[in-house]
């Protein structure tokens, strides 16, 4: 069997291509990782284009089906490779991670738009959130909490992909030296020391 194939930014900061390579790695499959310059415009190429209805990152080639969009790629790779779960087994769990999967795309825009992953992957700082990021980051705090009421050391009882997903969020602002609560670092933190999350946190940059 020829090994799936993953296609990711060049600088490694996507969070959504950093969600489904944990996922793979997780699940113990052999793939190839694919690299696209998107300053270059590496992904509007005939080729690509072809192989990527959306034209993002990250996008899965396995055999001749190709898929795109994070959350669509690891639902996809659950269901097609079981063996190694990264989603609850419980289904109303597991409902409750694909809802934190697609609150955390959705939402929270002046985050993401002030504290973007070169933050959290390239170390920089970024100057004092405006109010509206600000509002957003109280948002994610206080849903955090929520969440993780009596600090549970994962979401759902073990480790799934979304507590990655969450993770990355909080450490937009934990990374920048922004006002985060201490279980919420201690949280974050936890994720972040996983095999399969230092493998990608260690991929080579830029040095900004």
């Amino acid at each position: 069997m020829n090994p799936l194939s993953l296609y990711v930014d060049s600088i490694f900061t996507s969070p959504y291509a950093m969600s489904v390579f944990v996922t793979l790695r997780e699940k113990g499959l052999a793939f190839e990782t694919l690299t696209l310059d998107l300053e270059a415009a590496q992904n509007q190429t005939a080729d690509f284009v072809q192989l990527s209805v959306t034209q993002r990152v990250p996008t899965l080639v396995d055999g001749d089906f190709a898929l795109s969009e994070s959350s669509a790629i690891t639902e996809y790779l659950e269901a097609v490779y079981p063996e190694t779960a990264v989603y609850p087994a419980d289904l109303k769990q597991r409902a409750r991670a694909r809802q934190v999967q697609a609150w955390l795309r959705s939402d929270l825009l002046p985050i993401r738009q002030e504290r973007s992953t070169l933050v959290v992957f390239c170390g920089q700082k970024r100057p004092p959130l405006s109010p509206v990021a600000e509002a957003a980051a109280r948002r994610l705090i206080s849903a955090a909490q929520v969440l993780l009421a009596g600090n549970p050391a994962y979401l759902f009882g073990e480790w799934s992909i979304a507590d990655l997903d969450l993770a990355v969020m909080l450490n937009r602002l934990i990374l920048n030296g922004d006002s985060v609560p201490a279980e919420l670092v201690d949280y974050a933190r936890r994720q972040w020391q996983r095999p399969s999350v230092q493998e990608w946190v260690n991929l080579p940059r830029p040095v900004l």
